[in-house]
């Protein structure tokens, strides 16, 4: 009786259960590795409704983050700026410049200018931009050289291995809290004075960040 399947045919169910274990392993690995916010944040810098640059207004002319962002020292969110606030300066600079059309169509109609978000944390997470502020946490640590930035492009990963790095060794980001919106200070006695004047901060202003589950996800 002739034999429909060669002997080496037993052996294929098995090879395929191999085959199909390690294409899995390879799909989780990629998936594990590239699909990270290092990978799919950073580096995005969406095209904004107005040319806004960074590198200009908090860089070259020195204004401070929280004129136009309003209450980030005081509350959760750190608020874009109305056409109101564009409009102290603009009323007298450039104020037939075609680039600021929509926020003079904002300012006149009431209508809010529909910038794009940059940064943004899933809805799960909570953040408190005043609680890192108001203890020394500088807006570069999570937003990177925005003074240097003619277009905001999002330089930090903001993952949950990254917020936990700074929740726990605070020392090595803390700093005094008139240099917090000074992007571009570092200290004067570089990496050892950072850690040793860190230290002081997180003892002075009884630093204590959550490191367990509940401290980011309520």
């Amino acid at each position: 009786m002739s034999k429909l399947f060669p002997e080496s045919a037993n052996k294929l169910p098995l090879q395929i259960i191999v085959y199909l274990f390690v294409l899995g392993g390879i799909a989780t690995a990629g998936v594990s590795y590239y699909m990270t916010p290092s990978y799919t944040r950073v580096g995005y810098a969406p095209v904004q409704p107005v040319p806004f640059s960074h590198a200009i207004h908090a860089g070259q002319l020195g204004i401070d983050c929280r004129y136009c962002h309003v209450g980030v020292d005081k509350g959760p969110t750190s608020t874009v700026p109305t056409a109101q606030t564009c409009m102290n300066c603009h009323n007298q600079v450039k104020i037939d410049s075609p680039l600021l059309a929509v926020v003079r169509e904002s300012y006149e109609t009431g209508k809010p200018v529909p910038w794009v978000k940059v940064h943004q944390v899933p809805d799960y997470v909570y953040f408190n931009h005043s609680a890192h502020i108001n203890r020394g946490v500088s807006c570069v640590e999570c937003h990177g050289r925005v003074d240097e930035m003619d277009t905001v492009t999002h330089a930090k990963s903001l993952s949950m291995s990254f917020c936990l790095d700074c929740h726990r060794n605070p020392e090595a980001a803390v700093r005094p809290l008139d240099k917090v919106t000074d992007l571009a200070w570092q200290h004067p006695e570089g990496a050892a004075g950072q850690l040793r004047d860190g230290a002081k901060f997180v003892h002075d202003w009884n630093i204590k960040p959550p490191q367990s589950c509940s401290g980011c996800h309520r």
